[in-house]
């Protein structure tokens, strides 16, 4: 699976805390090795939408999308 990001991803991105800067890139990590492990709830978020979600922590998810 491809990964990019937007402008507006980096934008929010470092709005965040360091802390959930620094899970989010685990969780990135974790996520190009195993999109399926278990502890992300990587799950489509609305089945009529290509919108997908991962959790980064309580509270914190990151969402993404896929090209048709």
């Amino acid at each position: 699976m491809k990964s990019q990001t937007t402008r507006s991803f980096w934008q929010h991105y470092w709005a965040l805390p360091p802390e959930i800067r620094q899970r989010a890139r685990q969780a990135y990590k974790l996520w190009r090795e195993d999109s399926a492990h278990p502890s992300l709830f990587f799950k489509r978020v609305k089945e009529s939408q290509p919108v997908y979600s991962v959790r980064i922590g309580l509270g914190y998810r990151a969402l993404g999308f896929t090209e048709r």
